[in-house]
């Protein structure tokens, strides 16, 4: 039976205090990278399917910049932290300060800059998710693509085998003074990993 019927509004109330607290940890590293004070909001946290998520971002075919990587430990899976392009060129010039050269090319530092950027929200959501359930769970190195949102899920699943049919969004606001840039976080777990996940937080999976 599927866990996520099972789920209350306690279990729901610890997710999205899991998305708080990454974010909160995740603003302090990026105010220590950049010099400067970042807020992150998490204005929504839910579940998803799988399919659902190009949906989220726009459609299959919306071209967005995206930092993906694999969890490995006692609950793997697979992360995706997606930008639409508009949001993306946000971050780098209002946020991060970069002078930018091109609308429609990023230079290797630009690139390096998001990729880092979504490293920090990695780690500090599964850091979270881990202190919340005591299980396992670290990040791989991130790798980054822009390319139409189907194309990016689909080279996920070839990339990292199969993945789960359910997805936690975490809705992310990075926030600089008056600038605001809208991002969404996925953590898609393998099919087994969704259960030790729910039975650490007491969500019987059965």
């Amino acid at each position: 039976m599927d866990v996520f019927n099972h789920l209350a509004d306690f279990q729901m109330d610890v997710l999205k205090e899991v998305g708080n607290i990454g974010a909160g940890h995740a603003a302090t590293a990026l105010s220590t990278l950049l010099d400067k004070p970042i807020d992150m909001l998490v204005p929504k946290v839910r579940m998803l399917p799988f399919e659902e998520i190009c949906e989220s971002v726009g459609g299959a075919e919306t071209v967005v910049l995206a930092i993906f990587l694999r969890v490995d430990g006692d609950a793997p899976g697979n992360m995706f932290f997606i930008l639409n392009l508009d949001s993306a060129r946000k971050m780098l010039g209002d946020l991060i300060g970069f002078e930018l050269q091109s609308d429609d090319e990023y230079s290797e530092l630009e690139l390096s800059a998001l990729n880092e950027i979504g490293n920090i929200l990695a780690g500090s959501y599964l850091s979270s998710l881990a202190d919340f359930t005591n299980l396992n769970m670290q990040p791989t190195v991130p790798a980054l693509a822009i390319d139409m949102a189907g194309a990016i899920l689909s080279y996920g699943l070839l990339q990292f085998g199969q993945m789960g049919d359910q997805a936690l969004l975490i809705d992310t606001k990075f926030l600089e003074g008056e600038n605001e840039v809208q991002g969404h976080f996925f953590l898609i777990p393998d099919p087994e990993s969704f259960g030790k996940i729910f039975a650490a937080l007491g969500v019987e999976s059965s």
